[in-house]
């Protein structure tokens, strides 16, 4: 039996990459291969844990900045410290390699994304030193930062060129959407193959149970309460603040009105009591400084509206003890009436199948890979379009109003309308359980690995 190592900064976490990782591990072992972690930080899993690895540690964030935001003091200086920290990484894999005589290598971002450079120059350093066969998995790129990089100096450019990603006879290059795989063969020359995410389409559909029932009651929601779920990371490229701006015009009285007029698609009544609330699940630890959450929440009370920041109650697994309840990622995704996912940027987009997956409609911003790869797949949304129209003094975007004017009327539609919600997110279940399941990932990794 074959062993494989999976690489990246964190596993076992709500985040895109770690989620992706997970399924990457339980299709492997399917195939018949044993498969080891390892990462900077192991979350809630086991692995082996290289803490320099991990992408927020000092040493890494400071070799980032000097990399591509802004040199600090001397090249020299940036160029020892990213040698250092690289030969600490390379003696742990090094032992890690052989401790479980690994076979195969497929690293997760550490080539791509670059959080932290020195782990991507001492895991390319290993790879020249086993000569194993590598399968690298790109989610994203340096050079895709919306607010953009800029290689700070000599070091850097050489740092990139050679190992952002390497090019290796070794390593065969796996990308999630059509648009890094073109930019990655412009830039570097390097072809790769595309490789989607993917999900668990099988089994019983995500329902109210013993643990989850007093969900609503724990968040301060009641049963007839409208719950807009925005379940994705708090970070600027999410776009969170279009849900807002989407949940303040679901609270107009003249679609209130019709909401109270025609109760809900399940049968609650809705009246003049009941609120329409959006729902943050997702974590904010990865906003700097916490700028955007303040200003998220700036607008939250500008536009009058209910909301709530549930981040403390949710984890990657369930959990319970006499002092708290954590309850797991999906359980938001059972109540939820709707769902917004205005992302601005993604390199594919997970919490757009988890939607798919909980049966629940949803708003969509048209990000430049849901254009690329994923519309003509046939899935309907609520849509507000691909285009950014303004962005005010807080750095939070707009769309036209007239966009989320529309949306909101859709909405409503599918809030009150039984059979026509259950006609759409059946119809995006099909699609997604045919082009984006557990089954396909395991066909191609049959080829790749």
């Amino acid at each position: 039996m074959k062993r494989i190592a999976i690489l990246h900064y964190k596993v076992g976490d709500t985040d895109g990459v770690s989620l992706e990782i997970e399924k990457w591990q339980i299709a492997l072992k399917n195939l018949g291969y044993e498969v080891y972690l390892c990462a900077g930080n192991l979350g809630s899993t086991r692995g082996t844990l290289i803490k320099q690895m991990f992408h927020q540690t000092p040493e890494a964030k400071r070799l980032y900045a000097n990399t591509f935001i802004a040199l600090q003091g001397s090249e020299e200086a940036y160029k020892a410290e990213l040698n250092k920290v690289a030969r600490q990484i390379e003696k742990k894999l090094s032992n890690f390699i052989t401790e479980k005589q690994i076979d195969i290598l497929i690293p997760h971002n550490i080539w791509s994304v670059a959080m932290n450079p020195a782990a991507a120059l001492a895991l390319a350093r290993m790879v020249e030193k086993f000569n194993l066969p590598v399968l690298a998995q790109h989610h994203d790129f340096y050079w895709e930062r919306i607010n953009g990089v800029a290689l700070t100096c000599s070091t850097a450019v050489e740092l990139a060129d050679k190992y952002l990603p390497p090019r290796n006879p070794c390593i065969r290059h796996a990308v999630i959407n059509s648009l890094a795989q073109t930019s990655l063969k412009e830039r570097k020359g390097i072809e790769a193959v595309i490789v989607p995410n993917v999900f668990d389409f099988e089994g019983a559909d995500w329902q109210k149970d013993v643990f989850n029932k007093d969900f609503r009651s724990q968040i301060g929601i009641g049963e007839n309460d409208i719950i807009v779920l925005q379940a994705t990371r708090l970070v600027r490229r999410k776009g969170v603040e279009l849900a807002v701006d989407f949940v303040k015009a679901l609270n107009d009285p003249q679609r209130r009105a019709l909401l109270e007029e025609k109760r809900l698609y399940d049968g609650r009544s809705f009246t003049k009591d009941d609120r329409i609330v959006l729902v943050l699940a997702g974590y904010a630890h990865d906003d700097p400084g916490g700028t955007y959450v303040t200003a998220l929440k700036q607008k939250i009370e500008e536009a009058g509206i209910d909301a709530l920041f549930i981040e403390s109650l949710v984890g990657r697994d369930r959990f319970e003890d006499d002092l708290s309840k954590i309850y797991s990622f999906w359980d938001p995704y059972v109540f939820a009436d709707f769902i917004t996912y205005p992302s601005l940027w993604e390199g594919w987009g997970n919490q757009l199948l988890e939607a798919i997956r909980a049966k629940v409609p949803f708003l969509i911003f048209e990000y430049p890979v849901y254009r690329a790869d994923i519309k003509d797949k046939g899935l309907r949304a609520v849509s507000l379009g691909g285009k950014v129209a303004a962005t005010d003094l807080r750095g939070l975007v707009q769309v036209k109003p007239k966009l989320i004017e529309k949306a909101a009327d859709a909405a409503v539609r599918l809030l009150t309308d039984g059979k026509t919600r259950r006609a759409m997110v059946m119809h995006n279940f099909e699609i997604a359980r045919e082009h984006y399941s557990m089954t396909s990932l395991q066909r191609q990794l049959t080829e790749l690995v």
